[in-house]
C-alpha cells in the first residue's frame, strides 16, 4: 500500500537546529510518521523532547556548537551508540546576519557559511559514511532558502551559503546516489517564525509579502512536515538532487 511508503516507523533521525520553528515542525513531523529523534544544537530541545516522547518515540539530545566542525565525530557516534543506527539527517541549522554589502564583516561571513555550509557539508559526509558502514542507505536533506533562487538584499553570506546549499545537494546527489543515499533538500518560503516576527509587526512590509504570495498567508512550520516526511521515506526513493519549493507559489510569481 502507497501509504506505507511513508512510514518512517522505527528510524533513526538526526535534527539540527530543532528547539524552536522550523526545526521543531520537521522533527515533529518526522516522529509523527514513526521516527525517533536526535536533536542537535547548542542546547536541549526541551519542548520538542517532551512532545516526541509524549508521541511514544525516543529523543536524544546532544549538544553541540554546530558552527565549528570538532563535534561531527562525536555526534554520529553516540547516535550509533545510543539508538543503533542512523536513517536520516535533516540540516536544518543555520544563522543570517544583516548589513549593507559594503559593510559586511568578515566575522559575520565566516560565522554564517561555516555553520550553513561548512558543517552541512562535513556533517553530511560523515553520516554518509556511517549509511555506507549500515549497507542500507539513508536520506539527507538540506535546507535551503527562497535565497537559494534569488539574490536578496543585505544578507550577502546568507544568499552565498543557501545558494551553495542548493549546488551541494546537487553534488552529493551525484555522488552518492549509487550507495542508496538520497540527498534533496527543501526550500521554505516566508514563513511564521520567530526570526521572521520584526517582518510580520511592520504592518507595510508584512502586506508586500502576503500580496507577493499566492496562497495569501505566512508559511508555518507545520507546512514542512509532510515535504520532511516524503523526502525521509522511501515513497521518495527515486528523488535525487532536487530542492523543493515549500512558499505558497513565491516562485511562480
Amino acid at each position: 500500500m502507497i501509504l506505507d511508503a511513508f512510514s518512517l516507523a522505527n528510524k533513526v533521525a538526526i535534527v539540527t537546529g530543532c528547539d524552536t520553528g522550523l526545526g521543531q515542525g520537521m522533527a515533529l513531523g518526522l516522529a509523527e510518521a514513526g521516527c525517533h529523534i536526535v536533536g542537535v544544537g547548542r542546547k536541549r530541545p526541551q519542548e520538542t523532547a517532551e512532545q516526541v516522547t509524549a508521541l511514544g518515540r525516543k529523543f536524544l539530545a546532544i549538544q553541540a556548537d554546530l558552527g565549528k566542525q570538532d563535534c561531527i565525530n562525536d555526534i554520529v557516534s553516540k547516535t550509533v551508540s545510543q539508538l543503533g543506527r542512523i536513517d536520516i539527517l535533516l540540516n536544518n541549522a543555520g544563522t543570517i546576519r544583516r548589513c549593507d554589502a559594503l559593510e559586511f564583516s568578515e566575522k559575520d561571513w565566516d560565522d554564517v557559511m561555516n555553520l550553513n555550509v561548512k558543517t552541512v557539508f562535513f556533517l553530511s559526509q560523515a553520516v554518509a559514511r556511517q549509511f555506507i558502514a549500515q549497507g542500507d542507505g539513508g536520506k539527507i536533506i538540506n535546507i535551503a532558502s527562497m535565497l537559494s533562487f534569488q539574490g536578496g538584499i543585505r544578507v550577502p553570506s546568507y544568499t552565498a551559503s543557501k545558494s551553495g546549499v542548493l549546488g551541494l545537494t546537487r553534488l552529493l546527489a551525484n555522488e552518492w546516489a549509487s550507495h542508496n543515499i538520497n540527498v534533496n533538500a527543501i526550500a521554505p518560503g516566508y514563513m511564521a517564525t520567530d526570526n521572521t516576527q520584526a517582518l510580520r509587526e511592520d504592518a507595510e512590509r508584512n502586506q508586500e509579502i502576503v500580496d507577493r504570495i499566492p496562497s495569501g498567508r505566512w508559511g508555518k512550520p507545520d507546512d514542512l512536515k509532510g515535504p520532511a516526511v516524503f523526502l525521509a521515506s522511501a515513497a521518495s526513493d527515486y528523488i535525487n538532487g532536487y530542492t523543493l519549493a515549500v512558499d505558497g507559489g513565491w516562485l511562480a510569481r
